[in-house]
């Protein structure tokens, strides 16, 4: 398996080892656009691999804070009463880049830089950038997917 994010078409393909797709999810990366740096809250590309699934048999709409179940679960009441809250739900697939220089290591680290694949609020659009550097998926989309690959599943993200 492996999974190509294009960043132009804000979407995620998911595809089995002989290249067929399998699924492909509408997305939502980051409002600044592609970047590596870290604090630059952008998208980083290049070749990466899922380092860490968190969130197995968490119910839908968990909220996560700092890769750990808060205790709550998002509803709008919620989110209206925390409207800064980056939202971070339902499971987590953080990246880990392969790419010395581009996302690896130093301040480009795509796992230090925390990005992941993850749930979001279901008033969240999904389609356009809007996020703070993350693949902000829906949560039945993001749960599917947690269920379907392995640990270091490969992952590419492209401008295209």
């Amino acid at each position: 398996m492996r999974i190509h994010i294009s960043i132009a078409q804000q979407s995620l393909t998911l595809f089995d080892a002989a290249g067929q797709v399998l699924r492909r999810y509408s997305v939502s990366t980051a409002s600044r656009g592609v970047g590596e740096q870290r604090g630059s809250y952008c998208t980083p590309r290049g070749k990466h691999l899922i380092r860490a699934k968190i969130g197995a048999g968490q119910a839908a709409n968990t909220v996560f804070v700092a890769r750990r179940p808060s205790g709550e679960i998002y509803s709008s009441e919620l989110g209206a009463a925390f409207p800064e809250r980056d939202w971070i739900l339902t499971r987590i697939l953080w990246l880990s880049g392969c790419e010395p220089q581009l996302n690896r290591l130093a301040n480009v680290d795509t796992m230090r830089r925390y990005i992941y694949i993850h749930g979001s609020p279901e008033t969240v659009a999904m389609g356009t950038p809007g996020s703070h550097g993350c693949i902000r998926m829906r949560n039945a989309d993001i749960i599917e997917l947690f269920d379907r690959v392995p640990v270091y599943t490969p992952v590419e993200i492209f401008e295209d």
